[in-house]
């Protein structure tokens, strides 16, 4: 007889560190948008596993990818080269910019790596650069440093004293942004849009003033895509929502990947124009697993997959559909402050915290997701059917109608 869903909870708690906030379901299966408990509930998935199956459950052609090198290599370490780091790099050169990448396991360590590049950069040629200028409301990871960076105190509670160096400002606050990046700052840091702190845009004429005040100081702008990459945005990259007086896309010197960029699989990028990846010389960081063949074979194809099945645009239509749908819905007109986003990162803010909601819209059979207290967060796989959104948002809307403030 299969083991009941509450023993293998009681398992699990017994022999995993409770740093996670999970519900007391396991999960053993998915397909498509779908994903079914060890008990045959099956439930729309609407957030992805925090956007990192970017295609959705078990896609044949992943799968495919998987199969086949692990067939051919696992693992020979970053003394040599291997075709499928070679072929990653080459695919974020077509849908980027010129640029080179570093492989790691996570959004995290992308992140880590950027800032240190960035310190490089600032310390080059008797240079005196150390400092990182960062937003309110960011997220940029859990490492000693990722925390003093993310402009969230939460996140630092415990952790004390803070790493030196990481200023928090007004994220739409130009002249603090101004004021911060003293003689001493190397970089400053900021998500195209943000995700934890509630699906926050930016109007580009201030990221255009924000990439100009790098280039008169000679500061990095390290563009976190860690949520905003692969296509969810409806576009390749987050920033390429961002133009300058010319209609150019505005570029950061070093971009950062995670979640969506391996499927669901441990893959992180920190990716910087030539000029300042080559301060990274050997010794100055490195991965041992970073970049395997396997996770770079995945992640390659995520590209090729999001490409071949113009899954950009699917994201943008959808998105606009869902958008249009949720601001005009009657039944939770009371109830919702805001609706923001593009393409398929969504973010409904509502004018309360909501009590429970996500174990309620599970109860209903779709997964979603809160943060920053009352913004539900839906980052559905990319290529999820128009017909399958809709029953979601369907789930969605009447979730929060029936909802009652917490």
């Amino acid at each position: 007889m299969a083991e009941s869903m509450s023993a293998l909870v009681e398992r699990a708690n017994e022999v995993i560190i409770g740093n996670y906030g999970r519900l007391p379901v396991v999960m053993e299966r998915g397909e498509g948008a779908w994903v079914w408990d060890s008990a045959g509930t099956r439930y729309l998935d609407l957030f992805a596993g925090f956007g990192g199956a970017i295609l959705g459950h078990c896609h044949p052609a992943l799968v495919a990818a998987v199969q086949k090198q692990s067939g051919r290599l696992w693992h020979v370490g970053n003394t040599f080269h291997t075709l499928p780091q070679i072929e990653l790099a080459e695919r974020l050169n077509q849908h980027a910019f010129k640029g080179q990448a570093f492989f790691c396991h996570s959004g995290a360590e992308a992140n880590e790596a950027a800032v240190k590049l960035a310190r490089l950069r600032g310390m080059a040629d008797g240079g005196k650069r150390w400092k990182t200028v960062s937003l309110h409301k960011s997220f940029h990871g859990r490492t000693l440093a990722m925390i003093a960076a993310t402009g969230n105190p939460k996140v630092r509670d415990g952790f004390g004293p803070v790493v030196p160096g990481f200023v928090n400002v007004d994220p739409l606050d130009f002249s603090a942004i101004k004021a911060a990046a003293d003689d001493e700052t190397a970089c400053i840091i900021m998500e195209p849009i943000q995700g934890e702190g509630g699906v926050n845009l930016f109007p580009g004429d201030h990221v255009q003033q924000i990439r100009h005040l790098c280039d008169e100081k000679g500061i990095s702008l390290i563009f976190d895509e860690v949520w905003t990459g692969c296509g969810r945005t409806g576009k390749w990259f987050g920033h390429q929502y961002f133009t300058d007086s010319a209609g150019q896309v505005i570029e950061p010197d070093i971009m950062t990947l995670g979640k969506a960029i391996g499927g669901g699989l441990p893959v992180g990028v920190m990716y910087a124009k030539p000029q300042i990846a080559k301060l990274m010389v050997p010794g100055k960081h490195g991965c041992t697993l970073g970049g395997n063949p396997i996770c770079a074979s995945a992640a390659a194809t995520v590209l090729d997959v999001i490409q071949q099945e113009n899954l950009t645009d699917n994201a943008t239509t959808l998105g606009e559909k869902a958008m249009t749908r949720l601001r005009e819905e009657k039944r939770i007109s009371q109830k919702v402050a805001q609706v923001r986003g593009h393409g398929l990162f969504l973010g409904i803010e509502l004018r309360q915290p909501p009590r429970q909601i996500v174990e309620r819209a599970m109860e209903k059979g779709v997964i979603i997701n809160l943060t920053a207290q009352k913004v539900i967060r839906l980052a559905p796989p990319i290529n999820i059917s128009s017909d399958e959104l809709d029953k979601g948002l369907e789930l969605v809307i009447q979730t929060i109608a029936e909802v009652e403030p917490a």
